[in-house]
Protein backbone atom coordinates (compact mmCIF):
# COMPACT_ATOMS: atom_id res chain seq x y z
CA UNK A 1 0.00 0.00 0.00
CA UNK A 2 3.01 2.29 0.15
CA UNK A 3 2.60 3.23 -3.49
CA UNK A 4 -1.03 4.14 -2.84
CA UNK A 5 -0.10 6.30 0.14
CA UNK A 6 2.61 8.14 -1.77
CA UNK A 7 0.37 8.66 -4.78
CA UNK A 8 -2.54 10.06 -2.78
CA UNK A 9 -0.22 12.37 -0.85
CA UNK A 10 1.11 13.78 -4.12
CA UNK A 11 -2.45 13.90 -5.47
CA UNK A 12 -3.51 16.15 -2.56
CA UNK A 13 -0.37 18.27 -2.85
CA UNK A 14 -1.12 18.85 -6.53
CA UNK A 15 -4.66 20.05 -5.78
CA UNK A 16 -6.27 17.38 -7.94
CA UNK A 17 -8.56 16.03 -5.22
CA UNK A 18 -12.23 17.07 -5.47
CA UNK A 19 -13.87 19.20 -2.80
CA UNK A 20 -16.26 17.08 -0.73
CA UNK A 21 -19.67 18.33 0.39
CA UNK A 22 -22.24 16.46 2.44
CA UNK A 23 -25.94 17.20 1.95
CA UNK A 24 -28.20 17.48 5.00
CA UNK A 25 -31.94 16.98 4.95
CA UNK A 26 -34.15 17.19 1.91
CA UNK A 27 -33.96 19.84 -0.78
CA UNK A 28 -36.50 22.63 -0.95
CA UNK A 29 -36.76 23.16 -4.67
CA UNK A 30 -33.14 23.73 -5.63
CA UNK A 31 -31.99 24.87 -2.20
CA UNK A 32 -30.04 22.39 -0.11
CA UNK A 33 -28.00 22.57 3.10
CA UNK A 34 -24.47 21.29 2.56
CA UNK A 35 -21.51 20.72 4.86
CA UNK A 36 -17.93 21.26 3.80
CA UNK A 37 -16.31 17.95 4.73
CA UNK A 38 -12.89 19.41 5.60
CA UNK A 39 -14.10 22.20 7.87
CA UNK A 40 -17.59 21.18 8.96
CA UNK A 41 -18.91 24.56 7.77
CA UNK A 42 -22.59 24.35 6.79
CA UNK A 43 -24.49 26.65 4.47
CA UNK A 44 -27.61 26.64 2.33
CA UNK A 45 -26.87 26.87 -1.37
CA UNK A 46 -28.73 27.08 -4.66
CA UNK A 47 -27.71 24.07 -6.71
CA UNK A 48 -27.03 23.84 -10.43
CA UNK A 49 -25.23 20.51 -10.26
CA UNK A 50 -27.99 17.97 -9.66
CA UNK A 51 -28.94 15.39 -12.30
CA UNK A 52 -32.50 15.32 -10.92
CA UNK A 53 -33.51 17.03 -14.15
CA UNK A 54 -37.27 16.93 -13.66
CA UNK A 55 -37.23 17.43 -9.89
CA UNK A 56 -39.09 14.16 -9.34
CA UNK A 57 -37.09 13.18 -6.27
CA UNK A 58 -39.30 15.75 -4.54
CA UNK A 59 -42.56 14.50 -6.08
CA UNK A 60 -45.02 13.33 -3.42
CA UNK A 61 -46.34 10.67 -5.80
CA UNK A 62 -42.87 9.27 -6.42
CA UNK A 63 -41.97 9.33 -2.74
CA UNK A 64 -45.20 7.58 -1.77
CA UNK A 65 -44.67 4.91 -4.43
CA UNK A 66 -41.27 4.10 -2.93
CA UNK A 67 -42.74 3.97 0.59
CA UNK A 68 -45.58 1.69 -0.54
CA UNK A 69 -43.10 -0.65 -2.22
CA UNK A 70 -41.16 -1.04 1.01
CA UNK A 71 -44.36 -1.86 2.86
CA UNK A 72 -45.46 -4.33 0.17
CA UNK A 73 -42.14 -5.99 -0.77
CA UNK A 74 -39.58 -5.01 1.87
CA UNK A 75 -36.36 -3.08 1.33
CA UNK A 76 -34.60 -5.67 -0.87
CA UNK A 77 -35.37 -8.63 -3.08
CA UNK A 78 -32.25 -10.39 -1.71
CA UNK A 79 -31.75 -12.44 -4.87
CA UNK A 80 -31.15 -12.23 -8.59
CA UNK A 81 -34.15 -11.88 -10.86
CA UNK A 82 -33.44 -15.15 -12.67
CA UNK A 83 -33.50 -17.13 -9.42
CA UNK A 84 -36.00 -15.74 -6.92
CA UNK A 85 -35.66 -11.94 -6.92
CA UNK A 86 -38.10 -10.93 -9.64
CA UNK A 87 -41.17 -9.03 -8.46
CA UNK A 88 -44.21 -7.69 -10.28
CA UNK A 89 -42.86 -4.13 -10.04
CA UNK A 90 -40.00 -5.18 -12.30
CA UNK A 91 -42.43 -6.37 -14.96
CA UNK A 92 -44.47 -3.18 -14.67
CA UNK A 93 -41.39 -0.98 -15.02
CA UNK A 94 -40.12 -2.94 -18.01
CA UNK A 95 -43.53 -2.65 -19.68
CA UNK A 96 -43.65 1.12 -19.07
CA UNK A 97 -40.16 1.62 -20.51
CA UNK A 98 -40.95 -0.54 -23.52
CA UNK A 99 -44.04 1.55 -24.26
CA UNK A 100 -42.14 4.79 -23.70
CA UNK A 101 -39.27 3.81 -25.98
CA UNK A 102 -41.38 2.00 -28.61
CA UNK A 103 -39.38 -1.23 -28.22
CA UNK A 104 -41.22 -4.29 -26.97
CA UNK A 105 -38.67 -6.00 -24.72
CA UNK A 106 -36.81 -4.45 -21.77
CA UNK A 107 -34.40 -5.87 -19.19
CA UNK A 108 -33.56 -4.10 -15.90
CA UNK A 109 -30.12 -3.70 -14.30
CA UNK A 110 -28.71 -2.16 -11.14
CA UNK A 111 -26.81 0.52 -13.05
CA UNK A 112 -25.56 1.57 -16.49
CA UNK A 113 -22.13 0.01 -16.06
CA UNK A 114 -23.68 -3.40 -15.48
CA UNK A 115 -26.18 -2.92 -18.30
CA UNK A 116 -23.48 -2.16 -20.85
CA UNK A 117 -21.28 -5.04 -19.72
CA UNK A 118 -24.28 -7.39 -19.84
CA UNK A 119 -24.98 -6.24 -23.39
CA UNK A 120 -21.42 -7.03 -24.47
CA UNK A 121 -21.63 -10.44 -22.84
CA UNK A 122 -25.00 -11.23 -24.38
CA UNK A 123 -24.30 -9.93 -27.89
CA UNK A 124 -20.65 -10.87 -28.34
CA UNK A 125 -20.47 -14.10 -26.36
CA UNK A 126 -24.08 -15.32 -26.00
CA UNK A 127 -24.56 -17.31 -22.78
CA UNK A 128 -23.50 -20.95 -22.30
CA UNK A 129 -22.48 -23.67 -24.78
CA UNK A 130 -25.59 -25.10 -26.46
CA UNK A 131 -25.42 -28.56 -28.08
CA UNK A 132 -25.51 -28.32 -31.85
CA UNK A 133 -24.84 -24.56 -32.00
CA UNK A 134 -21.49 -23.06 -32.95
CA UNK A 135 -20.80 -19.33 -32.72
CA UNK A 136 -18.19 -18.41 -35.35
CA UNK A 137 -18.75 -14.78 -36.38
CA UNK A 138 -16.46 -12.03 -35.06
CA UNK A 139 -17.83 -8.76 -33.71
CA UNK A 140 -16.70 -5.27 -34.75
CA UNK A 141 -17.62 -2.46 -32.33
CA UNK A 142 -17.37 1.23 -33.30
CA UNK A 143 -17.46 3.73 -30.40
CA UNK A 144 -17.40 7.53 -30.17
CA UNK A 145 -14.17 8.68 -28.48
CA UNK A 146 -16.16 10.75 -25.95
CA UNK A 147 -18.57 8.01 -24.90
CA UNK A 148 -19.35 7.64 -21.20
CA UNK A 149 -17.11 5.55 -18.97
CA UNK A 150 -19.71 2.78 -18.71
CA UNK A 151 -19.42 2.22 -22.46
CA UNK A 152 -15.63 2.50 -22.44
CA UNK A 153 -15.35 -0.02 -19.61
CA UNK A 154 -17.73 -2.47 -21.25
CA UNK A 155 -16.05 -2.43 -24.66
CA UNK A 156 -12.60 -2.60 -23.06
CA UNK A 157 -13.69 -5.92 -21.56
CA UNK A 158 -15.76 -7.06 -24.51
CA UNK A 159 -13.19 -9.56 -25.71
CA UNK A 160 -13.96 -11.98 -22.89
CA UNK A 161 -17.26 -12.85 -21.31
CA UNK A 162 -17.51 -11.50 -17.73
CA UNK A 163 -16.46 -13.98 -15.13
CA UNK A 164 -14.35 -16.00 -17.59
CA UNK A 165 -10.62 -15.31 -17.63
CA UNK A 166 -10.23 -17.12 -20.94
CA UNK A 167 -13.00 -16.92 -23.51
CA UNK A 168 -13.70 -19.29 -26.38
CA UNK A 169 -15.95 -16.99 -28.42
CA UNK A 170 -14.85 -15.45 -31.72
CA UNK A 171 -12.72 -12.34 -31.49
CA UNK A 172 -14.18 -8.90 -30.69
CA UNK A 173 -12.48 -5.95 -32.40
CA UNK A 174 -13.02 -2.39 -31.12
CA UNK A 175 -12.32 0.82 -33.02
CA UNK A 176 -13.00 4.43 -31.99
CA UNK A 177 -14.20 7.20 -34.30
CA UNK A 178 -13.78 10.93 -33.80
CA UNK A 179 -16.45 12.66 -31.74
CA UNK A 180 -19.71 12.87 -33.71
CA UNK A 181 -17.69 12.74 -36.95
CA UNK A 182 -19.80 10.71 -39.35
CA UNK A 183 -17.23 10.86 -42.14
CA UNK A 184 -14.75 9.22 -39.78
CA UNK A 185 -17.32 6.63 -38.70
CA UNK A 186 -17.98 5.73 -42.34
CA UNK A 187 -14.22 5.52 -43.05
CA UNK A 188 -13.59 3.29 -40.04
CA UNK A 189 -16.43 0.97 -40.98
CA UNK A 190 -15.20 0.72 -44.55
CA UNK A 191 -11.64 0.07 -43.36
CA UNK A 192 -12.30 -2.46 -40.61
CA UNK A 193 -15.56 -4.25 -41.41
CA UNK A 194 -15.10 -7.72 -42.88
CA UNK A 195 -17.61 -10.02 -44.55
CA UNK A 196 -19.51 -11.93 -41.90
CA UNK A 197 -18.78 -9.44 -39.09
CA UNK A 198 -21.47 -8.70 -36.56
CA UNK A 199 -21.34 -4.89 -36.41
CA UNK A 200 -22.28 -2.73 -33.43
CA UNK A 201 -22.07 1.07 -33.25
CA UNK A 202 -22.48 2.52 -29.77
CA UNK A 203 -22.84 6.16 -28.70
CA UNK A 204 -24.09 8.44 -25.98
CA UNK A 205 -27.28 10.18 -27.08
CA UNK A 206 -26.40 13.25 -25.00
CA UNK A 207 -22.72 13.51 -24.11
CA UNK A 208 -22.37 14.03 -20.38
CA UNK A 209 -19.36 16.37 -20.45
CA UNK A 210 -20.05 18.35 -23.63
CA UNK A 211 -23.86 18.50 -23.57
CA UNK A 212 -24.14 17.85 -27.31
CA UNK A 213 -26.16 15.28 -29.26
CA UNK A 214 -25.19 12.26 -31.32
CA UNK A 215 -26.06 12.80 -35.03
CA UNK A 216 -28.59 9.97 -35.01
CA UNK A 217 -30.07 10.44 -38.53
CA UNK A 218 -26.63 10.31 -40.15
CA UNK A 219 -25.65 7.27 -38.09
CA UNK A 220 -28.78 5.46 -39.24
CA UNK A 221 -28.12 6.35 -42.88
CA UNK A 222 -24.56 5.03 -42.79
CA UNK A 223 -25.61 1.71 -41.29
CA UNK A 224 -28.83 1.24 -43.26
CA UNK A 225 -27.20 2.01 -46.61
CA UNK A 226 -24.14 -0.17 -46.16
CA UNK A 227 -24.36 -2.57 -43.21
CA UNK A 228 -27.74 -4.25 -43.05
CA UNK A 229 -28.33 -6.16 -39.82
CA UNK A 230 -25.96 -3.98 -37.80
CA UNK A 231 -26.80 -2.91 -34.24
CA UNK A 232 -27.06 0.74 -33.14
CA UNK A 233 -26.84 1.30 -29.38
CA UNK A 234 -27.92 4.63 -27.89
CA UNK A 235 -27.06 5.39 -24.25
CA UNK A 236 -29.94 7.71 -23.29
CA UNK A 237 -28.87 8.37 -19.71
CA UNK A 238 -28.97 12.15 -20.23
CA UNK A 239 -31.60 12.06 -22.98
CA UNK A 240 -34.60 10.35 -21.40
CA UNK A 241 -36.90 12.91 -19.81
CA UNK A 242 -34.76 15.74 -21.17
CA UNK A 243 -35.03 15.85 -24.96
CA UNK A 244 -37.87 15.18 -27.36
CA UNK A 245 -41.27 16.87 -27.10
CA UNK A 246 -42.45 14.44 -24.43
CA UNK A 247 -39.06 13.40 -23.05
CA UNK A 248 -38.78 10.13 -24.95
CA UNK A 249 -35.19 10.87 -25.93
CA UNK A 250 -33.07 11.21 -29.03
CA UNK A 251 -35.35 9.31 -31.42
CA UNK A 252 -38.25 11.62 -30.59
CA UNK A 253 -35.94 14.65 -30.76
CA UNK A 254 -35.15 13.85 -34.39
CA UNK A 255 -38.71 12.78 -35.24
CA UNK A 256 -37.75 9.13 -35.75
CA UNK A 257 -39.42 5.98 -34.46
CA UNK A 258 -37.33 2.87 -33.72
CA UNK A 259 -39.65 1.01 -36.08
CA UNK A 260 -38.47 3.28 -38.91
CA UNK A 261 -34.92 2.13 -38.25
CA UNK A 262 -35.92 -1.53 -38.00
CA UNK A 263 -37.63 -1.31 -41.38
CA UNK A 264 -34.37 -0.02 -42.86
CA UNK A 265 -32.49 -3.08 -41.65
CA UNK A 266 -30.81 -1.63 -38.55
CA UNK A 267 -31.35 -3.04 -35.05
CA UNK A 268 -31.88 -0.25 -32.47
CA UNK A 269 -31.02 -0.81 -28.82
CA UNK A 270 -31.70 1.87 -26.19
CA UNK A 271 -30.27 2.08 -22.69
CA UNK A 272 -32.38 4.06 -20.22
CA UNK A 273 -31.14 5.04 -16.77
CA UNK A 274 -33.16 6.21 -13.78
CA UNK A 275 -30.69 8.43 -11.93
CA UNK A 276 -31.50 11.53 -13.98
CA UNK A 277 -35.19 11.74 -14.89
CA UNK A 278 -36.28 8.75 -12.80
CA UNK A 279 -35.68 9.89 -9.19
CA UNK A 280 -33.96 6.59 -8.52
CA UNK A 281 -31.03 4.48 -9.69
CA UNK A 282 -30.79 1.59 -12.12
CA UNK A 283 -30.82 1.06 -15.86
CA UNK A 284 -32.60 -0.84 -18.61
CA UNK A 285 -31.90 -2.02 -22.14
CA UNK A 286 -34.78 -2.09 -24.62
CA UNK A 287 -34.95 -4.01 -27.89
CA UNK A 288 -37.44 -5.37 -30.40
CA UNK A 289 -35.54 -8.68 -30.49
CA UNK A 290 -37.27 -10.95 -27.99
CA UNK A 291 -34.38 -13.44 -27.98
CA UNK A 292 -31.92 -10.87 -26.58
CA UNK A 293 -33.78 -10.42 -23.28
CA UNK A 294 -33.13 -13.92 -21.81
CA UNK A 295 -29.43 -13.58 -22.64
CA UNK A 296 -29.30 -10.23 -20.82
CA UNK A 297 -31.09 -11.84 -17.87
CA UNK A 298 -28.49 -14.61 -17.48
CA UNK A 299 -25.43 -12.45 -18.15
CA UNK A 300 -22.87 -12.57 -15.31
CA UNK A 301 -23.72 -9.02 -14.26
CA UNK A 302 -27.38 -10.00 -13.85
CA UNK A 303 -27.14 -13.47 -12.39
CA UNK A 304 -24.36 -12.50 -9.99
CA UNK A 305 -26.14 -9.57 -8.29
CA UNK A 306 -29.42 -8.76 -6.57
CA UNK A 307 -32.23 -7.40 -8.69
CA UNK A 308 -33.30 -3.75 -8.46
CA UNK A 309 -34.67 -3.08 -4.96
CA UNK A 310 -38.44 -2.53 -4.58
CA UNK A 311 -38.38 1.17 -3.54
CA UNK A 312 -35.94 2.03 -6.34
CA UNK A 313 -38.08 0.16 -8.87
CA UNK A 314 -41.26 1.84 -7.65
CA UNK A 315 -39.69 5.32 -7.74
CA UNK A 316 -38.52 4.82 -11.33
CA UNK A 317 -41.90 3.35 -12.30
CA UNK A 318 -43.86 6.28 -10.87
CA UNK A 319 -41.39 8.75 -12.40
CA UNK A 320 -41.89 7.43 -15.91
CA UNK A 321 -45.65 7.51 -15.36
CA UNK A 322 -45.39 11.12 -14.23
CA UNK A 323 -43.46 12.01 -17.38
CA UNK A 324 -46.02 10.29 -19.59
CA UNK A 325 -48.95 11.96 -17.80
CA UNK A 326 -47.35 15.41 -17.45
CA UNK A 327 -45.18 16.25 -20.48
CA UNK A 328 -45.31 19.88 -19.35
CA UNK A 329 -42.52 19.17 -16.84
CA UNK A 330 -40.29 18.18 -19.75
CA UNK A 331 -41.25 21.40 -21.52
CA UNK A 332 -40.34 23.42 -18.40
CA UNK A 333 -36.93 21.79 -18.36
CA UNK A 334 -36.39 22.65 -22.01
CA UNK A 335 -37.56 26.24 -21.46
CA UNK A 336 -35.14 26.61 -18.53
CA UNK A 337 -32.35 25.15 -20.65
CA UNK A 338 -32.93 27.69 -23.40
CA UNK A 339 -33.11 30.54 -20.90
CA UNK A 340 -29.94 29.50 -19.07
CA UNK A 341 -27.98 29.12 -22.28
CA UNK A 342 -29.19 32.45 -23.68
CA UNK A 343 -28.28 34.30 -20.46
CA UNK A 344 -24.80 32.75 -20.37
CA UNK A 345 -24.19 33.80 -23.97
CA UNK A 346 -25.47 37.32 -23.23
CA UNK A 347 -22.81 37.56 -20.53
CA UNK A 348 -20.04 36.28 -22.80
CA UNK A 349 -19.61 32.87 -21.23
CA UNK A 350 -18.54 30.07 -23.56
CA UNK A 351 -21.42 27.62 -23.09
CA UNK A 352 -21.04 24.63 -25.38
CA UNK A 353 -23.51 21.89 -26.35
CA UNK A 354 -27.25 22.22 -26.75
CA UNK A 355 -28.95 20.31 -23.91
CA UNK A 356 -29.67 20.85 -20.21
CA UNK A 357 -26.10 19.72 -19.54
CA UNK A 358 -24.39 23.09 -19.92
CA UNK A 359 -20.58 23.05 -19.90
CA UNK A 360 -18.97 26.48 -19.51
CA UNK A 361 -15.39 26.51 -20.78
CA UNK A 362 -13.01 28.68 -18.76
CA UNK A 363 -9.67 30.21 -19.81
CA UNK A 364 -6.70 27.87 -19.36
CA UNK A 365 -5.27 29.96 -16.54
CA UNK A 366 -8.48 29.82 -14.46
CA UNK A 367 -8.82 26.86 -12.10
CA UNK A 368 -12.42 25.58 -12.24
CA UNK A 369 -12.21 24.25 -8.69
CA UNK A 370 -11.22 27.67 -7.34
CA UNK A 371 -13.94 29.34 -9.42
CA UNK A 372 -16.57 26.95 -8.02
CA UNK A 373 -15.32 27.47 -4.45
CA UNK A 374 -15.85 31.20 -4.81
CA UNK A 375 -19.34 30.67 -6.16
CA UNK A 376 -20.24 28.65 -3.07
CA UNK A 377 -18.45 30.67 -0.41
CA UNK A 378 -19.30 34.16 -1.68
CA UNK A 379 -22.61 33.68 -3.49
CA UNK A 380 -24.16 30.42 -2.29
CA UNK A 381 -24.22 28.90 -5.80
CA UNK A 382 -23.24 25.25 -6.20
CA UNK A 383 -21.92 24.06 -9.59
CA UNK A 384 -19.65 21.19 -10.63
CA UNK A 385 -16.05 22.04 -11.52
CA UNK A 386 -14.38 19.69 -13.99
CA UNK A 387 -10.59 19.80 -14.11
CA UNK A 388 -9.16 16.33 -14.57
CA UNK A 389 -11.51 14.25 -16.77
CA UNK A 390 -12.08 16.79 -19.56
CA UNK A 391 -10.96 20.23 -20.71
CA UNK A 392 -11.29 22.56 -17.65
CA UNK A 393 -14.86 23.77 -17.32
CA UNK A 394 -17.82 24.33 -15.07
CA UNK A 395 -20.62 21.84 -15.61
CA UNK A 396 -24.05 23.35 -15.00
CA UNK A 397 -27.31 21.44 -15.21
CA UNK A 398 -30.68 23.07 -15.72
CA UNK A 399 -33.74 21.35 -14.27
CA UNK A 400 -37.49 21.74 -14.38
CA UNK A 401 -37.67 23.33 -10.90
CA UNK A 402 -35.37 26.25 -11.63
CA UNK A 403 -36.96 29.67 -11.89
CA UNK A 404 -35.74 32.49 -14.10
CA UNK A 405 -34.89 34.41 -10.93
CA UNK A 406 -32.66 31.57 -9.74
CA UNK A 407 -30.94 31.35 -13.11
CA UNK A 408 -30.40 35.12 -13.11
CA UNK A 409 -28.92 34.88 -9.62
CA UNK A 410 -26.47 32.22 -10.86
CA UNK A 411 -25.51 34.35 -13.87
CA UNK A 412 -24.86 37.37 -11.63
CA UNK A 413 -22.73 35.28 -9.30
CA UNK A 414 -20.68 33.81 -12.15
CA UNK A 415 -20.15 37.25 -13.64
CA UNK A 416 -18.96 38.62 -10.29
CA UNK A 417 -16.56 35.73 -9.71
CA UNK A 418 -15.24 36.01 -13.26
CA UNK A 419 -14.49 39.71 -12.82
CA UNK A 420 -12.74 39.11 -9.50
CA UNK A 421 -10.84 36.10 -10.81
CA UNK A 422 -9.70 37.74 -14.04
CA UNK A 423 -8.55 40.87 -12.17
CA UNK A 424 -6.51 38.65 -9.85
CA UNK A 425 -5.08 36.72 -12.79
CA UNK A 426 -4.16 39.90 -14.69
CA UNK A 427 -2.59 41.48 -11.57
CA UNK A 428 -0.52 38.37 -10.96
Amino acid sequence: MQVVKEYVQRWYESGLDPDEYICHGKKQGNFVEIEEAKTGLRRTVLTFCTNDVLGLTQSKAVQQAAINAILDYGTSNSSTSVLSGRIDLHRQLEDEISAFKHLNHTQLFLNAWMAMQALMDAFCHLAIPVPGFQHTRETLILTDVLNHGCIVSAIANSGTRSGKLFGHSPRVRVRAYRHCDMEDLARKLQRYARPGDRIMVVSDAVFSMDGDLAPLPEMIDILANNYEGSVLVMDEAHATGAIGATGRGIYEHFGILPQDVIERGVIPLIMTTFSKFGASVGAAISTHVAELKPLLDVSPTSIGTCSLAPPLTAAALESIRQVRQHPEIVQRLQENTRYMRSRLIEHDFEAIGETNVVPVILPNDVNPKHFARQLISEHGIWVSPIWFIAKPRLRLTANALHTKEEIDRMISAMTAVREATYKTTISA
